[in-house]
């Protein structure tokens, strides 16, 4: 029987089954992050896919410089990778082994792996990915280090994840609100929600939606906070139909309510600039921390 966790920090050997690239952006950097907070040793095996898992890092306030450059965040490279998802079984286990070994030894407390996977759908080594997921379980179980699987629904065929996911006994979930493969939208509290990914007709009245509903439990819950957030800061793209729709929001707040947007990327916030947004009164717009001239208040290194 599988269990499902929510909880980055405690999970021995687990998978997740991202529906979207943003989820598995959110579900990687929230993995690796969990690590480095806990002062393990983080190992990301990369197949074109490290610059995306940065960004959301970065987006997530984590420092991510000063880990890879001390060591305490290490990423394979594709190549490497590629070639570990093709060995044989028993070199697997010897590998995975001297990772755990070395880590220890360098005093870690424990070391953490995730990565992309996707190199397994042509494994043409003896054992397949079934087996392959065995051994390292074999490796990492009563030992400090932790797994995180990853099988996206957008480079994996069905049947495989299916058979991957009834070889794990743990699964990582990441609710959504929303989630159409190009917008994601996560709750974060009562009235604030994170929203990533890019904003387009197709999507757009989910936003208006989302900010309804948020300022209607503002109204009638007396502890719910008079500001409406969203954080911005994975979001890509908002179109100038999008940037109007909130601005437009804002201003049809009552007089006791803001719209706070927080973390927008240069390029959405210059579209906000350009539908109104200065103008505004209900409408507070903050920078991505990464932005010259932002507060140097977050933890992370800039984009």
């Amino acid at each position: 029987m599988t269990t499902t966790v929510e909880d980055y920090r405690s999970i021995g050997h687990a998978l997740a089954v991202p529906i979207s690239d943003e989820q598995l952006w959110e579900v990687t950097a929230g993995f690796l992050a969990a690590g480095l907070d806990l002062g393990e040793r983080v190992v990301y095996f990369d197949d074109g896919t490290l610059a995306q898992v940065l960004e959301r890092m970065t987006d997530d306030g984590v420092p991510v410089a000063t880990p890879m450059r001390e060591g305490r965040f290490t990423v394979v490279p594709a190549e490497t990778t590629r070639a570990a998802l093709n060995s044989p079984l028993s070199e697997l286990g010897d590998s995975v082994r001297t990772v755990i070994d070395d880590a220890l030894a360098d005093g870690y407390p424990g070391v953490r792996f995730c990565g992309q996977l996707q190199a397994g759908l042509q494994r043409t080594a003896e054992g397949s990915m079934v087996e392959w997921d065995r051994v390292v379980d074999e490796q990492v179980r009563d030992r400090p280090a932790r797994v995180l699987c990853l099988y996206d629904r957008v480079r994996f065929p069905d049947e495989f994840v299916d058979a991957m996911r009834a070889a794990h006994t743990t699964e990582v979930l990441a609710p959504a609100v929303y989630d159409d493969g190009l917008l994601r939208i996560t709750a974060t509290g009562i009235g604030s929600a994170r929203v990533a990914g890019e904003v387009d007709h197709s999507n757009r009245p989910r936003i208006r939606k989302l900010l309804e509903n948020a300022l209607d439990t503002a109204l009638r819950a007396p502890d719910a906070p008079d500001d409406i957030a969203l954080d911005l800061s994975s979001l890509r793209f908002l179109d100038v139909a999008g940037a109007v729709g909130l601005v437009h929001a804002a201003e049809e707040f009552p007089s006791a309510h803001r719209l706070v947007l927080t973390g927008a990327r240069p390029r959405v916030q210059r579209v906000l600039d350009r539908c109104g947004a200065p103008f505004a009164s209900q409408l507070v717009v903050r920078p991505h921390p990464g932005t010259p001239g932002a507060p140097a208040d977050g933890p992370g290194d800039p984009p």
